[in-house]
């Protein structure tokens, strides 16, 4: 099985680049949608989160105030850091267990959506990573489309890793200032290139 590791900061089009292999027939197993589940009510990690951040971060609904700890760890790069380091690993561990039930399906290729490519279960398990970048004014444009001021935008892409640490990792690096039709057309071409010169093929799923 060929596995893609696709990553990026955020609002540089990491997301779109893995839907969009989705939507040519490509399995996607999404970080943020399992970190989502790792803490919700009941999730693994919740245990560990009321341990190290005390029980404040804990919503009504028993799943982890994403809001409130945001604020908090995107001010303050320890807590973030701690914060990766316990979501990260319940989300690999889950992320590993579900890889290995593609390759018992006999899957040719997975991708893995990971925003923070971290070794131990993503860049030891990826057979390729391709870079989802763009510039920062775009990036923040994109993300105060999405609600953000452009203060906390700012903050949020600093804290994050440099583009010339994330290329240092990537074997593609894919640009994506312009649109996502633009975009599509350079996932294409990469896709020709990597999955069909190995034999995988692909085809747009139709929409029901």
């Amino acid at each position: 099985m060929f596995i893609i590791g696709i990553t990026g900061g955020i609002g540089a089009g990491k997301s779109t680049v893995a839907d969009l292999m989705a939507s040519y027939g490509i399995p996607v197993l999404d970080a943020d949608r399992i970190s989502h589940e790792v803490t919700r009510a009941g999730g693994s990690a919740i245990g560990e989160i009321i341990e190290n951040f005390g029980p404040e971060y804990i919503g009504k609904d028993k799943a982890l105030d994403r809001e409130k700890m945001s604020d908090l760890v995107f001010r303050d790069k320890k807590r973030l850091d701690q914060l990766s380091f316990i979501v990260h690993r319940h989300v690999m561990g889950e992320i590993a267990s579900r890889v290995e039930a593609y390759k018992k399906k006999k899957t040719k290729v997975l991708v893995l959506d990971v925003p923070v490519p971290v070794k131990e279960g993503f860049l030891d398990t990826c057979d390729q990573i391709w870079l989802v970048w763009a510039d920062t004014d775009i990036r923040l444009e994109r993300l105060e489309k999405r609600g953000m001021t452009r203060e906390e935008a700012k903050r949020r892409i600093n804290i994050q890793m440099t583009r010339e640490e994330y290329e240092r990792l990537a074997d593609h690096v894919i640009l994506n200032n312009g649109d996502r039709e633009t975009l599509e057309k350079k996932l294409l071409s990469l896709m020709e290139q990597e999955l069909l010169s190995r034999g995988i093929a692909y085809s747009k799923v139709e929409d029901t």
